[in-house]
């Protein structure tokens, strides 16, 4: 079965793409619409609702991002763009550990919500969440964005030092994709 997701994100797409063996992935090629959601469900919708104009068949798109609770759930929907509109990775990093300086109190978590759309409607979201802590420089070469400084104690590593696999098995995007591809295998014709 085929399934079209709007994403934009390298990243994303390699992990969607390796969470997925018994979908083809396909990526739409279009502008990415304007992210004005104060939510990642809404996020998620206004993103899959607007991929889903481009194409027909089963469409998803994600929102996803890092929520820190010593700065109130920041940078939560503007983890992408923490640092501004042309923040690199490394911008975002730098940022969260310079407003991170002296606080003991790193707990984070990284969520993801999926909207998943077929003819022009949402059919259903789907969200995962993982819980973990920010520490104070990056570590480790795999994944993108906040990962090389999201350490999750039960691999006693950052998602930046564990491999893809391992990561995809506990993650916010492994556990909404998972749910969704559930979905889909009960109810897709």
């Amino acid at each position: 079965m085929i399934l079209y997701c709007g994403t934009s994100n390298p990243g994303k797409l390699r992990e969607f793409q390796m969470a997925a063996p018994d979908f083809e992935i396909q990526a739409i090629q279009a502008e990415p619409p304007d992210e004005h959601g104060s939510t990642f469900e809404e996020n998620a919708r206004i993103k899959a609702l607007y991929y889903g104009s481009k194409t027909q068949g089963w469409v998803f798109a994600d929102d996803s991002g890092l929520e820190v609770d010593a700065l109130g759930g920041a940078p939560g929907v503007h983890s992408a763009r923490y640092a501004g509109p042309e923040a690199t990775d490394r911008d975002n990093n730098d940022l969260l550990l310079a407003r991170l300086r002296g606080v003991e109190n790193r707990t984070a978590r990284f969520v993801c919500v999926i909207a998943l759309v077929h003819d022009g409607e949402v059919v259903k979201t789907f969200r995962g969440s993982v819980e973990g802590r920010i520490i104070d420089a990056e570590r480790g070469p795999n994944g993108f964005g906040y990962d090389p400084m999201f350490f999750y104690s039960p691999f006693g590593c950052t998602f930046g030092e564990a491999s893809d696999e391992q990561k995809m098995q506990v993650s916010h995007r492994g556990q909404a994709l998972a749910a969704m591809f559930e979905f889909l295998r009960a109810n897709a014709d």
